[in-house]
């Protein structure tokens, strides 16, 4: 059984920042790539930044240049960096993740999601 564990939600205001963290456990053979999402209310989910197991990223356009994904390959744990947080921000963000039980099996998993709030 593999788990996808979030932390680092919160309420904020305008401006400041937030790390998030999610941490993959379980029976895990190996993890190819990682990434965040978030979804408003009354909006779909969206991508907001991945990273591969070679460590290439790709973000939103709307967070370029404020959010930043790393990862920490020993530990199963990929962050989320959010410098100068915008109310438009505010989501629950969700944490996703490739994973390999074995060297053939690849299954998608999610995380339950932490809640992002953004006072202007």
């Amino acid at each position: 059984q593999v788990q996808l564990v979030e932390s680092g939600g919160g309420l904020v205001q305008a401006g400041e920042s937030l790390r998030l963290s999610c941490a993959a456990s379980g029976s895990i053979f190996s993890i190819n790539d990682m990434g965040w999402y978030r979804q408003a209310p009354g909006k779909s989910r969206e991508l907001v930044a991945t990273i591969t197991g070679g460590g290439s990223t790709n973000y939103a356009d709307s967070v370029k240049g404020r959010f930043t994904i790393s990862r920490d390959t020993a530990k199963n744990t990929v962050y989320l960096q959010m410098n100068s947080l915008k109310p438009e921000d505010t989501a629950v963000y969700y944490c996703k993740a490739r994973i390999r039980l074995d060297p053939i099996s690849l299954y998608l998993y999610w995380g339950q999601g932490t809640q992002v709030t953004v006072s202007s």
